[in-house]
C-alpha cells in the first residue's frame, strides 16, 4: 500500500511503497518535477521499476534519481537508471552515487545511449557537447576571478521573507530552485546576501546531522557582473560558515549551460562531479546540471 505525509508542503511530499519485497520512500518535487528514489531493501526488482515508473506518471515528474553507496550502482544500471555522478564524503565516510534517468511516455525510463535526444554518454559520464560547455566553465573562472571585490553581508532571514523570494523567482521562471527538501529528516538555514547598491542573493543550505552533508542552493543565477560577483563572495562566506560548523562535504548544482555561475563553484574549492541529465526546471524548460562537490572538515573519529 501506499501512504502520504500529511504535514509536507504541497509542493514537496514525501510517498511511500509498501510491497512484498519493496520498500521505498519516495521525495516527489512537484515544482522541478523529479522524484528522488530511497530505497530501505537493495538490488533489482523488476516490481520495484515498475512501482516507481507508475509513481513518476502519477505525480507527473519528468526526472527520477536516487543516491546509493557503490555497492548499489550496479542493481540500479540493471532498473534503466545512468550513473551520473558522486558526492564524496556524502555518507561522511564513503562516497554518494547519483544514478538518474528521464522518464518518458507511459512505458519506459529514457534510454540513455538509444533515444537520439542526446550522444551517447562516455565513461566518465560526459559527452563531447557537455565537454565543450566544461571548458567554457573553467575559462570563465578567470572573469569572475578578474571582478572588483564587493563586501558582502550575510544574514539569517525571516522564513516569510523567504517564502516571498521564492515565489517572486518562480513567476518570474528564475527559480533554480524552491528550497525543497532534497533528503530526509534534514535542517534547513536560509542566507541573504547583501551588498550596496540594493544587490541581494537568496542561498539556502541544507543539512542532516547524521551525515554531516550540506546541500548548497541559490535561488536565481547572476545577470549582472555586480550579481556575480555577489553570488562569488556570497559562496565563499557561506562555505566559511559551513567549515567553523565542521561540516564534512558540501555539494551543489549549477545549470550546464550557464557558464558564469557555474565557474563560481570551482573558483572556491569545488569539483565538477557529475553531470545530472535534465535535473533542473527553469519554467516550462528543463535543463542538464553541474554536480560540484567539496571537502570541508576531516570527519571525527568515532
Amino acid at each position: 500500500m501506499s501512504a502520504r505525509s500529511s504535514s509536507a508542503p504541497r509542493t514537496s511530499e514525501e510517498l511511500f511503497i509498501y510491497k512484498p519485497g519493496v520498500s521505498l520512500c519516495l521525495l516527489a518535487n512537484r515544482r522541478a518535477r523529479t522524484l528522488r528514489v530511497i530505497d530501505f531493501r537493495s538490488g533489482p526488482s523488476p516490481v520495484k521499476r515498475a512501482l516507481v515508473l507508475e509513481a513518476a506518471r502519477r505525480e507527473g515528474a519528468e526526472r527520477v534519481y536516487t543516491l546509493v553507496e557503490r555497492d548499489e550502482c550496479s542493481a540500479w544500471v540493471r532498473m534503466g537508471f545512468a550513473r551520473e555522478g558522486n558526492i564524496p564524503g556524502f555518507y561522511k565516510r564513503s562516497d554518494a552515487f547519483v544514478l538518474g534517468a528521464l522518464v518518458v511516455g507511459d512505458d519506459d525510463y529514457e534510454e540513455n545511449e538509444h533515444s537520439g535526444t542526446r550522444p551517447a554518454l562516455t565513461e566518465s559520464g560526459d559527452d563531447v557537447e557537455t565537454d565543450r560547455v566544461y571548458q567554457a566553465v573553467r575559462r570563465a573562472i578567470k572573469d569572475v576571478e578578474a571582478l572588483p571585490p564587493i563586501a558582502v553581508k550575510l544574514s539569517q532571514p525571516k522564513p516569510a521573507d523567504v517564502d516571498k523570494a521564492v515565489a517572486a523567482a518562480v513567476r518570474a521562471n528564475r527559480a533554480l530552485s524552491g528550497f525543497e527538501p532534497f533528503g530526509r529528516d534534514v535542517v534547513r538555514t536560509h542566507f541573504q546576501c547583501t551588498a550596496r547598491g540594493g544587490l541581494s542573493l537568496w542561498a539556502s543550505v541544507e543539512t542532516q546531522s547524521c551525515f554531516n552533508n550540506a546541500f548548497l542552493e541559490l535561488l536565481t543565477a547572476p545577470k549582472t557582473d555586480k550579481e556575480l560577483a555577489l553570488t562569488s563572495g556570497g559562496v565563499k562566506q557561506i562555505c566559511d560558515e559551513l567549515l567553523r560548523r565542521e561540516v564534512v562535504s558540501c555539494f551543489a548544482l549549477t545549470p550546464a549551460d550557464d557558464t558564469r555561475l557555474s565557474a563560481v563553484f570551482p573558483l572556491h574549492g569545488f569539483r565538477r562531479t557529475g553531470l545530472l541529465r535534465g535535473h533542473i526546471a527553469l519554467g516550462p524548460r528543463r535543463v542538464d546540471a553541474f554536480l560540484w562537490s567539496r571537502k570541508l572538515a576531516q570527519p571525527a573519529d568515532g
